[in-house]
């Protein structure tokens, strides 16, 4: 079954809506192009094909019919673009029509003219499917700054929730585990550190191929295709699973190689041994998330998260704190598997009972096949986080070679960093999911509007995240340890965790629109550079021969931020959409 609009109408009724227009209005906006008599719509209008949403439209429908609700949400999206696309919006929505005798073919293109009855529909409803179809086929359909930020606000903020809260389950056992003693918050802030670049880094990562595949396939409106790319990814990250298991088991003898501090190490290979038994719950919970995400359901992982994160917060008061059935720092990873189980539980029922599960098409042996497209966008995109979150974790590392003050001052610093983080992760998700959306309905126009929106915004979060570092910077530090060599030591270093926020954020949000773009190997490129060539080598020269110890680390991660930056921004705005557009309709043909 397929849901080109070709197969639905007859040749004749194709020719005549080609014929109806004259050169000068067949040429299209060539990031637009190849949309005439095949348009999908986007999933920013909530669904799939036009052709059953013809009202009394005699042609037959073996495929199924668009709810109510979606179809009038779907023809507000329609035409509020057609409002800012077409200055001459009349009280039907309806385009400048070229004045040739056949002026009327792109309406009686609609159906065949066997059907008088159908060609003398006046509804309100057929005038203005007539109007976007016409807009379309003219690369009439624009987007705007205003309309691109409503969408992106819509989505960020809920993102922002979403991400918050996942991260929370990790401040949480920090939190708990450093109230008990300033050793316990180093190793577990170790043993998260180490689990996060080994292991949770790793499934996020590969999840962005879902940020292309699953947002493209979406847009282009092959909703079945989505729940194949989740069934293949779910598959791969059980079979890497494995080996992320292993190194966590024998963690131990690993960090004892690199860490000289034995008392942080068995507090940190105690952390993973029990984490380790979460790793497939946190494996289909990440897919699940970016499958639902494609969608424009935001607001499910979210759903999740409310429920899960007090929940954490709960277990860890009880498994660590209480009185009586306490356990002590093994209660804090603990509480995390766990949640774990628990969140992949209830997106699995928010699939099955509320939304979502009509792009789920069912088991099938293809999944099992073809994984090499997923993977060619897979591993860069575990490069470009990798490289950043590995590097984070050498900081940690070398922070244990002056004193356990040091690594705990240090966590608290990557803490930081890593919350504010979570602003502009949410914003380079949602216009990473936009303009996908865009580019696989071919719009490459919009996607373009979109990207630039996102550019401007992030500038706001960035200088947004470094007010609430410098205001709020004495207090933080006390949320986490009461010890006065602590709080000195992050006192002199986070003011350069701030000052990098803005970089952080363009750095971010070019990422996202990279992985919209399909082109996941440039960004991998590019972190390798700044943190291997760059951040790193600076920060060791800066904090071990010029002795600015902490302060010196932090300034490296600066200048690699600062280099990510620049190069992605450049490269976004010198993108050539056009290019873009074809690679993400052979994606999507090749899937």
């Amino acid at each position: 079954m397929t849901n080109d609009k070709r197969h639905l109408i007859p040749p004749s009724a194709n020719n005549k809506s080609h014929d109806s227009f004259d050169d000068d209005e067949q040429q299209h906006n060539s990031a637009n192009r190849d949309l005439v008599g095949s348009y999908r719509r986007t999933s920013f209008a909530y669904g799939e094909f036009r052709p059953t949403f013809i009202p009394g439209s005699p042609l037959s429908t073996s495929i199924n019919t668009l709810p109510a609700t979606e179809r009038e949400t779907m023809r507000e999206q329609e035409q509020e673009l057609l409002r800012d696309s077409v200055k001459n919006y009349g009280s039907y929505g309806t385009l400048p029509r070229p004045t040739t005798s056949s002026s009327n073919a792109s309406l009686t293109s609609l159906g065949p003219p066997e059907f008088p009855e159908f060609l003398n529909e006046r509804s309100r409803l057929l005038r203005e499917t007539a109007c976007w179809e016409e807009a379309v086929e003219r690369g009439a359909i624009h987007t705007t700054y205003l309309r691109e930020a409503k969408v992106v606000l819509q989505s960020a903020p809920l993102l922002y929730i979403t991400f918050a809260l996942q991260y929370s389950l990790t401040i949480a056992s920090i939190f708990s585990a450093g109230r008990l003693g300033k050793d316990q918050l180093a190793g577990v802030s170790l043993g998260s550190m180490t689990a996060t670049i080994t292991g949770y880094a790793v499934y996020q990562g590969l999840t962005t191929a879902l940020d292309t595949l699953c947002s493209q396939s979406y847009g282009s409106g092959n909703k079945t295709l989505v729940g194949l790319h989740l069934q293949r990814m779910v598959y791969f990250l059980f079979c890497v699973s494995v080996p992320i298991a292993i190194v966590w088991v024998y963690s131990e003898p690993i960090l004892n190689a690199m860490v000289p501090e034995k008392e942080l190490v068995a507090f940190a290979s105690l952390y993973l041994r029990i984490l380790t038994l979460g790793l497939p719950a946190y494996a289909m919970f990440e897919s699940g998330k970016r499958f639902l995400q494609a969608q424009g359901l935001f607001m499910a992982s979210t759903y999740v998260l409310l429920i899960c994160a007090p929940f954490n917060a709960f277990l860890n008061y009880t498994l660590v704190w209480n009185p009586k059935i306490g356990l002590g720092f093994i209660g804090a990873p603990i509480a995390i598997v766990i949640t774990e189980w628990l969140m992949a539980l209830i997106l699995f029922l928010y699939v099955k009972l509320i939304a979502g599960g009509e792009c789920w098409g069912g088991f099938s042996k293809a999944g099992l096949r073809n994984w090499w497209p997923m993977i060619n966008l897979a591993v860069p995109g575990l490069i470009m986080l990798e490289a950043e979150w590995l590097a984070f974790e050498i900081l940690t590392l070398l922070a244990s070679y002056w004193s356990t003050a040091h690594v705990a001052a240090n966590s608290v610093i990557s803490t930081t960093a890593s919350l504010t983080f979570q602003l502009p992760f949410a914003l380079s998700v949602a216009v990473s999911t936009r303009v996908a959306n865009l580019l696989g309905a071919t719009l490459g126009d919009s996607a373009r509007t979109t990207a630039r929106l996102g550019l401007i915004m992030a500038a706001c979060v960035g200088l947004f995240n470094f007010a609430l570092i410098m205001v709020f910077r004495r207090r933080i530090v006390t949320w986490f340890s009461d010890d006065p060599e602590v709080i000195r030591l992050y006192i002199g270093a986070v003011p350069l965790a701030a000052t990098f926020q803005l970089f952080d954020a363009f750095g971010t949000c070019t990422a996202g629109l990279l992985r919209g773009q399909g082109r996941q190997h440039l960004g991998s490129y590019i972190n390798l550079t700044a943190y291997y060539i760059l951040a790193l080598p600076i920060a060791f020269v800066l904090a071990f021969y010029w002795n600015w110890e902490l302060v010196g680390l932090w300034t490296g991660v600066a200048f690699g931020l600062l280099f990510i930056a620049v190069v992605e921004v450049v490269i976004i705005l010198r993108t050539n959409w056009d290019q873009v557009v074809d690679e993400a309709k052979t994606r999507v043909e090749h899937s």
